[in-house]
């Protein structure tokens, strides 16, 4: 019976993608329009070096942040190690 509903979930996954594209498709033409009445362009995606810079950004930003959290508990453990010692 699950494997039913695990069947059932993937092909509505599916047709909810396949909805997703046809209605972007529909809709394409209608926001080139718009876009050339308000003098607006779609912003472009983000070249592969720029993505993959953005991508270092954050493993360096998250990288900065375990580094803190260690120091910090490495702190906290010397402390309390120094505070056991002097009882």
């Amino acid at each position: 019976m699950a494997e039913h509903f695990e069947d059932a979930r993937y092909y509505l996954g599916r047709a909810v993608e396949h909805a997703k594209a046809g209605v972007q498709e529909e809709l394409e033409p209608v926001e080139q329009r718009v876009r050339e009445l308000t003098g607006t362009e779609k912003a472009p995606d983000p070249s592969r070096l720029e993505a993959l810079q953005a991508d270092l950004k954050e493993l360096e930003q998250r990288a900065e942040g375990e580094a803190r959290k260690a120091v910090e508990n490495a702190r906290e453990q010397v402390k309390a190690f120094r505070e056991s010692r002097e009882e």
